[in-house]
């Protein structure tokens, strides 16, 4: 049993992985900003203890570090590190008692890929604002481990998804008018002829994959993609969910610049940041040294995610049944 502190406990993975680690027997301190519960309740809950922390202004006062650093961890997994400062902040804290550190990265470290599916291995060329900045804490991390200071593992989710939030779409952004159009008949439209790549992952399947990186020290220093087992297409994931309402999906494959005319320019440029990367990320190593088995396919993650949007309204299918 091991003293696990989770920061950003509350969030898309913490809902999940809390209550594993409560169930495998872990002493688990749960790490957030303000009081708001996990997306979906657990029975677990009430033998964590909760742990209020505003990383930003703690960080701004130089505290955040030492104050994880004073719930003594054996282990501490960090689901909300966006920038390589924060990351040295808080490394700096841990390297006198040198806990597990379990870093939540992203596919969107390799950028466009060149091969797929894309390894661990190939080179890193981000761009964009958030694939650099999780890349520079992944070397970071990793040479922290590799000079013997604090041990640490990184994982890379793909689109993580769920119920209890808007997720991405077959059309590779978050507008609801895709799953109403898809629910109708109506058409869809995509560009690149639909075949934009999609790596979705439900929120439990990456919460499984850090409760398992938690006991493999042959982990230490190595990242690992955590996605469904196949990336989808964009067609192909619309004509699953089509097949959800008993329809074919009705196609409208368009020029780039004839999609933003009909989706707008902020739903295309969400679009674009995710089918031009077109990552199908393999998750061999994951299941190697990990033992990591995806419970969901993408659609399986799209389904669940669809139903609870539509039951709290927040997704009009026109009362059509799925």
């Amino acid at each position: 049993m091991s003293r696990v502190v989770v920061i950003g406990s509350t969030g898309h993975i913490g809902t999940y992985l809390v209550p594993r680690l409560v169930r495998a027997g872990h002493d688990v301190v749960a790490v957030s900003r303000g009081s708001r519960e996990p997306y979906q309740p657990a029975p677990e809950w009430p033998r964590v203890e909760r742990v209020v922390l505003d990383r930003e202004a703690e960080e701004r006062a130089g505290t955040f570090g030492s104050r994880v650093a004073d719930l003594r961890p054996d282990a501490v997994v960090d689901l909300i590190c966006f920038d390589r400062d924060s990351a040295e902040h808080l490394l700096e804290a841990l390297r006198p008692t040198r806990p597990l550190l379990l870093h939540c990265g992203t596919v969107w470290v390799h950028g466009r890929t060149a091969r797929v599916p894309v390894t661990e291995d190939e080179p890193r060329n981000p761009y964009g604002e958030y694939g650099p900045k999780k890349a520079a804490i992944e070397a970071l991390l990793h040479a922290e481990s590799r000079r013997g200071g604090v041990p640490s593992v990184v994982l890379h989710p793909g689109h993580i998804t769920g119920p209890g939030w808007p997720v991405i779409t077959p059309a590779g952004n978050l507008s609801p008018e895709t799953w109403r159009q898809l629910a109708t008949g109506e058409p869809v439209p995509l560009p690149y002829a639909g075949l934009g790549l999609l790596n979705h992952v439900h929120a439990d399947d990456v919460a499984q994959a850090f409760e398992r990186a938690l006991t493999r020290p042959e982990a230490v220093g190595s990242s690992f993609h955590v996605v469904a087992e196949q990336a989808m297409t964009q067609r192909g994931l619309a004509e699953g969910v089509a097949a959800w309402f008993g329809r074919r999906a009705e196609l409208d494959l368009l020029d780039r610049d004839a999609f933003v005319d009909r989706v707008g320019a902020e739903a295309a440029g969400i679009t674009f940041d995710h089918v031009e990367r077109n990552i199908a990320a393999a998750i061999d190593r994951a299941r190697t040294v990990l033992g990591y088995q995806p419970r969901y396919s993408s659609l399986d993650a799209l389904h669940e995610a669809l139903t609870w949007l539509v039951a709290h309204g927040e997704v009009d299918v026109a009362g059509q049944a799925f």
